[in-house]
């Protein structure tokens, strides 16, 4: 049994833990009566996520083979000859990735932009995962009109904080892809399961229809869709069409 995922969130995100356990204990101090009800909803909503999301990260990440990606093989194109990998601010897949994509040449890019400001939480990760992946931008991808079969962004998309960050990022994924290629979204949705357990972090997410209304503004249109436990989905975009001005 690993406990490796966990772990890692833990090392990303230790003050964020620090303080939800901090918070839930704080109810135990004695405290005015007027206060002890508010303080004891406040204290038990934050041991609940707290507790929670440490959980969900652990099945998510350790138990349910995501990193293991034979559970995407349904929603793959039928032969992947290229691909592209979308990171966004420190790259883990990518080593993982031969075992479902054997004889594919890939490239990895990272999406985040390096002018804004970074999440501390990246930052930590960055030193965990050293950087293999080409710095890209969203809007221009270094890679050839129509010369992918797969654009892969696992756990990535959801840090393009604005929506014109979110639409670049498909319309080049579209623009890059041949007639038949895929653009294959993993993400943790802002639904019902993903707020049970990560409370308000649930909120760094986006709901489905953000994603399904990026694709439709960049011509992609959804094919297939699955589940790797209920807080965390696979959805595959397709575009049949060449994008114009490019040859096949």
């Amino acid at each position: 049994m690993t406990v490796r995922g966990v772990a890692q969130v833990l090392a990303f995100n230790w003050p964020k833990v620090l303080g939800g356990a901090a918070v839930a204990v704080a109810g135990f101090l004695p405290v005015p009566a007027p206060l002890r009800r508010p303080v004891r909803w406040g204290s038990g909503a934050a041991a609940w996520f707290t507790f929670a999301s440490l959980a969900a990260s652990w099945w998510v990440y350790d138990l349910s083979g995501l990193y293991r990606w034979s559970w995407l093989r349904p929603v793959l194109p039928a032969r992947v000859r290229r691909h592209v990998l979308i990171t966004a601010g420190f790259d883990e897949v990518s080593p993982t990735l031969p075992a479902v994509l054997p004889g594919s040449v890939g490239v990895t890019l990272d999406v985040l932009d390096p002018d804004a400001p970074v999440e501390a939480s990246i930052r930590r990760a960055r030193k965990r995962f050293p950087a293999r992946a080409l710095q890209a931008r969203a809007h221009a991808l270094p890679v050839g009109t129509a010369s992918a079969d797969l654009v892969l962004a696992v756990l990535a998309a959801h840090e393009l904080r604005t929506p014109a960050g979110r639409e670049a990022l498909f319309a080049e994924a579209r623009r890059v892809l041949r007639p038949g290629g895929r653009l294959v979204l993993v993400e943790h949705h802002r639904d019902l399961p993903n707020v049970l357990a990560f409370g308000p972090g649930a909120w760094h997410f986006y709901p489905r229809r953000e994603w399904n209304r990026v694709a439709a503004r960049a011509g992609l249109r959804p094919v297939a869709r699955l589940r790797r436990t209920p807080l965390v989905s696979a959805t595959a975009f397709e575009a049949r069409e060449l994008p114009a001005g490019a040859t096949s």
